[in-house]
């Protein structure tokens, strides 16, 4: 930082699971690296999960810290670790009560008057609080600028009520720089939730049109048509920062990220006696559980495609996984030693998305993992359930071109018992298309947009630039040009 400026001071505060946790501390640690100061706002139990990469941070001189909101004692509805969600139920419970922190978060943000509050969309009281105190808030989306293009779209212009939403019955949506169809029952219904959950995602609408602006862990070559729709037809003010999980260039940091899990030693180990790009990584996020049926289907889908695969799955007791009843095929594990790796809980992803060995990604699609396989070069195979997974499944296979669908009957829903089963035929396929001669333009395609989004990042890039634009602008230095195009343009003349 120029020593004639004053340090900005930013609080960064994510809502409390890691899919929302993690690339907010990606972005706070990237704004350090700036010489901003970096205030990272979370509870005790879950300050534990970022510890180590915010020391690394801090040792290396970045101005990085963590700062807890305590929970109040008798706010019992709140829990302690607000990572622990088993299940949709708990999810729902989880984004309802995180009001709750209101009372301590103010306290903070009145004792320490940063000048500004980048702050999870799931946390638009956030906003209202900052207002008060004259203090800029800036909402942090956890998607992409083309799903945040759908989900503006769809609320103002939702399918006509009249439809049944019945698999297979497609909705085109208006309005955007791709013919986009969406089959109805993928389509986020809202019906589905309580009440309470409806009103929440209103409030955050409101929120973000009354924000500073919007901050979007995307970079502007993956997206640029919807970089600037965002901008020009939705109105908002938005600043590319991505893709955030670039700033973990530390083997500690991949390795690490997110908590304790499996020994990323006897990963690599394992994966340094493949072949380059033979291997399938199969990874569902923290927050997706299937069935034990299913995941029998999955295993015997890996073992059917022929292909060395990592398989990881959430460790979680009553849910379908390895603490409750039988979920692996009998003799399963045995047949396929030496070609499968299955990882029960938390993986260090990064690590091994971006080893030589792995050639291709299953995903849930949600954005944090469409973004790593993104940044790791590799095709993947789309398998959405909820949330902007859909939406992303479409960016991924239709507009991107570095993805192929799972195909089966799939339907949004939270609840794992009301998905339609995707049998072992199906999962074999999709993987074989994916490491096979089939993905050959996939995969030319995703190595195309890794060498995008590292130039992105690195001084001189779309990210960089914008990052440096936003900085610029809380300081009061400029004003920013309307869309990343013309941010660009500026670059180009400086």
């Amino acid at each position: 930082m120029d020593s004639d400026r004053r340090q900005l001071h930013i609080f960064f505060f994510p809502h409390m699971v890691p899919g929302h946790t993690l690339p907010l501390v990606d972005t706070a640690k990237l704004f350090a690296r700036r010489g901003v100061r970096a205030t990272i706002l979370t509870t005790p139990a879950n300050a534990i999960s970022v510890a180590a990469s915010i020391s690394r941070a801090s040792e290396a001189g970045y101005p990085v810290e963590t700062l807890l909101v305590e929970i109040p004692p008798a706010e019992a509805g709140v829990p302690e670790n607000l990572a622990d969600t088993n299940s949709a139920d708990a999810q729902m419970n989880l984004l309802l009560s995180t009001a709750r922190l209101r009372g301590p978060f103010e306290l903070l943000l009145r004792e320490h008057r940063p000048d500004a509050v980048v702050s999870d969309m799931f946390l638009p009281w956030s906003g209202e609080v900052a207002e008060e105190l004259g203090v800029p808030r800036l909402v942090f989306h956890v998607t992409s600028f083309f799903s945040l293009c759908l989900f503006d779209t769809l609320f103002h212009h939702p399918p006509p009520e009249s439809s049944d939403g019945e698999e297979g019955e497609l909705y085109a949506v208006p309005g955007l720089p791709h013919r986009i169809q969406l089959d109805r029952s993928q389509i986020p219904d809202f019906r589905q939730h309580t009440p309470q959950f409806a009103e929440l995602f209103a409030k955050a609408k409101q929120a973000e049109k009354k924000c500073f602006g919007v901050v979007v862990n995307s970079f502007y070559e993956l997206e640029p048509e919807y970089a600037d729709h965002y901008r020009k037809a939705v109105g908002m003010k938005a600043w590319h920062v991505g893709p955030v999980s670039l700033c973990n260039d530390h083997h500690g940091d991949r390795s690490a990220r997110g908590g304790a899990g499996v020994d990323p030693d006897k990963c690599l180990s394992w994966l340094a006696s493949k072949d380059p790009r033979s291997v399938t990584y199969v990874c569902f996020g923290s927050l997706c559980l299937f069935t034990a049926a299913q995941l029998r289907e999955i295993a015997l889908g890996l073992e059917a495609s022929g292909h060395p695969f990592v398989w990881v799955v959430r460790d979680l007791a009553g849910k379908g996984g390895p603490s409750s009843e039988p979920w692996l095929p009998e003799g399963f594990e045995e047949r396929t030693v030496g070609t499968g790796m299955v990882i029960r809980g938390w993986a260090p992803q990064l690590l091994l998305l971006n080893h030589e060995a792995v050639g291709g990604f299953v995903t849930h699609c949600g954005w944090n993992s469409c973004v790593e396989g993104i940044t790791a070069g590799l095709p993947m195979v789309a398998w959405p359930m909820f949330a902007d997974q859909f939406y992303n499944e479409r960016l991924l296979v239709q507009v991107l071109g570095v993805g192929v669908s799972m195909g089966g009957a799939m339907r949004y829903t939270l609840r794992e018992e009301e998905r339609p089963l995707v049998g072992a035929e199906e999962v074999a396929r999709a993987v074989k298309v994916l490491m096979g001669g089939g993905g050959g333009e996939m995969r030319l395609r995703a190595r195309e947009l890794k060498e995008a989004a590292r130039a992105a990042m690195g001084e001189g890039g779309s990210s960089y630039g914008d990052m440096g634009f936003l900085i610029e602008e809380l300081l009061g230095k400029q004003t920013t040009p309307e869309t990343s195009r013309e941010r660009r343009e500026m670059m180009g003349k400086q």
